[in-house]
């Protein structure tokens, strides 16, 4: 016959079971639902660590944006003129920069609009 009430047996069941705490109904309590939900679970936290990083980037340049068409240029202007004038500043940077310090921000923007007057 064979064993399945083990020591190992019973702490993966227990461990599954804990990391589920917070599921609704069965997907807690019961045992191959709540095996199911958590294999479920760890793929899509799996893809989201990796979409993080995707939408951060983007929340990051929607933030540059709003500063830069405050300060009357639109973000891809902005960008050019910056490599322009080869200040090497990345996307979160520049987000913190116009939230937390704008006007060493406006700075940025208004040399980014020189050089941009420059190369015309």
């Amino acid at each position: 016959m064979r064993a399945t009430n083990g020591t190992v047996h019973k702490n993966r069941r227990k461990r599954i079971l804990k990391d589920n705490k917070g599921f609704r109904a069965g997907r807690r309590r019961l045992w191959r639902t709540a095996k199911d939900a958590w294999m479920k679970a760890g793929l899509w936290a799996w893809r989201d660590r990796r979409r993080k990083k995707r939408d951060m980037r983007s929340l990051w340049i929607v933030r540059v944006n709003a500063a830069c068409r405050a300060e009357g240029i639109n973000y891809s202007r902005f960008m050019f003129g910056l490599k322009q004038i080869g200040i090497v500043l990345n996307r979160k940077q520049l987000s913190e920069m116009a939230i937390h310090e704008p006007e060493a921000f406006k700075a940025v923007v208004e040399k980014a609009i020189e050089a941009i007057k420059k190369a015309a």
